[in-house]
């Protein structure tokens, strides 16, 4: 068996992938308390501290085997005015103290695309530099989640960092040449209630989506972002200005321009049907949003999983099924070679 602590936890897209991947997790922290409800209903038996992660020994979790986690975003992000290292919101010396004191045996840490910028490289190579003094070896990347079965456009800055001689035998995951659509993904949920316009939807929505956007407490609410983003859905037939209790009805005209659900949202991150998410629209909708889509956390997850077995894995494929029934375990289909080193 193969533990994790997952920090930052949000409403858990990362513990999930993770956990697809072959980890168990074996504690998750995060401040929000709709967030923690939302782990606690799918994961009654996982071990959730609610509280600031600033709170957290990590010698509490000496043995681990990954530390990951998504840390706050805005402090690197255009939206969050990129302060850096000046906005309180940081997190990242709070990830290399809990590091230092739990020793696992690899990390994963994510962030927004932001933080590989220029103006950052200084930062990140500070933290770079304390890992590799912690015996890490480092590697970080841009990932997409479309290039995983996602249907949305949705980069991450993604760090690696594992010990000898695990390092060795980690690779970075391989993407897929076809990509998910809108269309292929909710179809069947815009049209379970029977609105006539929904196949002329679905065949319309044949792309990949833009980036959902939670928000945050201090902005945001539930729609699909700002004007740039709802334009884009307008492309894709949908209504970005909010969010629907209930896909069209029957009664909706053909030509009708729906907003997504709550599900559809969730659907469109790579959750799974069966994970609840607790607190009303709102806040349902800032854990969906914000994130990291379980199968990109699956996809790094299982790379890492293979390195700590000493298997090297020359290909990894991830895919969403295009089915109703979208359920747990089906995220992930693992073809990999090699033998134990």
């Amino acid at each position: 068996m193969r533990t994790v602590l997952d920090i930052c936890s949000g409403g858990g897209g990362e513990a999930l992938g993770l956990e697809l991947a072959g980890f168990t997790a074996i504690g998750a922290v995060e401040n929000d308390k709709a967030a923690c409800a939302t782990l606690r209903l799918n994961r009654p038996s996982l071990r959730v501290t609610e509280g600031d992660v600033r709170s957290t020994r990590g010698a509490d979790f000496r043995g681990v085997d990954l530390l990951a986690g998504g840390v706050p975003c805005p402090p690197f992000s255009i939206a969050g005015k990129q302060q850096g290292a000046g906005d309180e919101r940081d997190l990242f010396p709070e990830a290399l103290r809990l590091i230092s004191e739990a020793r696992p045996v690899a990390v994963m840490l994510e962030n927004v695309p932001g933080f590989a910028a220029k103006k950052f490289d200084a930062y990140r190579g500070a933290l770079i530099e304390r890992l590799s003094h912690q015996g890490y070896i480092v590697d970080w990347r841009i990932l997409n989640a479309s290039a995983f079965g996602v249907p949305q456009l949705r980069p991450r800055f993604l760090l690696v960092a594992l010990r000898q001689p695990y390092a060795m035998a980690f690779h970075w995951p391989v993407e897929l040449d076809a990509k998910a659509t809108v269309g292929e993904a909710i179809g069947d949920l815009m049209a379970e209630r029977g609105w006539p316009g929904a196949e002329a939807w679905r065949v319309r929505a044949q792309t990949i989506a833009p980036t959902l956007v939670g928000g945050s407490k201090k902005h945001g609410g539930p729609d699909l972002g700002p004007m740039r983003a709802k334009k884009q859905w307008e492309a894709l037939g949908v209504d970005g200005w909010g969010l629907a209790n209930e896909a069209p009805a029957a009664e909706c005209p053909v030509d009708y321009t729906p907003r997504l659900t709550l599900r559809m949202a969730a659907r469109l991150q790579g959750f799974p049907d069966d994970w609840m998410f607790a607190g009303g629209k709102t806040a349902a909708y800032r854990q969906i949003g914000n994130a990291l889509p379980p199968p990109g956390a699956s996809a790094v997850g299982a790379a890492i999983f293979r390195a700590l077995h000493g298997r090297r894995t020359r290909r990894v494929v991830y895919t969403m099924p295009a089915t109703p029934q979208f359920v747990q375990g089906s995220l992930l289909s693992l073809v990999s070679s090699g033998a134990q080193r």
